[in-house]
């Protein structure tokens, strides 16, 4: 059993890398339940302090993941309908055949939508750029959470191996 789980916390590690990037997947969270699944293990004691700060550390860069790119378009001068524009240019650009399109969409997005709320071009410039550096900055937090969960994960099942893998030793 402590094999199926620890394979199935390392599967939620690797979507939760993944979902750092994209907006289907909630990248922290999932990657906290690979957490969740090791110290589930037999081999693994309970740390449910160490659970719970992981946990809280996901919750709220989940929450800052919808913040910020609102900040940074508010900041750059942007309107609901750039917020709105950054959405959907992002879930366009995921699935667009174009390369980058997770990068061009979020910004091509908010653009269209401060344009189509009667902005002028240099305002609707200015807003789609604090969009993109919004949506930017979270991807790049939640990748940095992602990363520090996989490191975790793997120095904890590295330092319990014996226990995780007797066959192996």
């Amino acid at each position: 059993m402590d094999i199926a789980l620890f394979l199935f916390g390392f599967l939620f590690m690797l979507l939760g890398l993944v979902g750092s990037f994209l907006p289907v997947l909630p990248g922290p969270p999932v990657s906290w339940l690979g957490l969740l699944m090791l110290y589930l293990t037999k081999s693994v004691p309970d740390d449910w302090w160490f659970l719970g700060i992981t946990g809280g550390v996901a919750l709220i860069v989940f929450a800052l993941d919808y913040i910020i790119p609102a900040i940074g378009t508010k900041k750059f001068g942007g309107t609901r309908a750039g917020v709105i524009g950054t959405t959907i240019g992002l879930i366009v650009g995921l699935i667009a055949p174009i390369p980058g399109g997770i990068i061009i969409g979020p910004f091509v997005g908010a653009l269209v939508g401060e344009l189509s709320n009667k902005a002028d071009n240099k305002t609707a410039l200015k807003a789609a750029f604090g969009s993109f550096l919004g949506f930017l900055t979270g991807t790049f937090m939640k990748f940095v959470v992602a990363i520090i969960f996989m490191g975790l994960f793997l120095s904890t099942a590295w330092e319990y191996k014996a226990a995780l893998f007797p066959y192996f030793n």
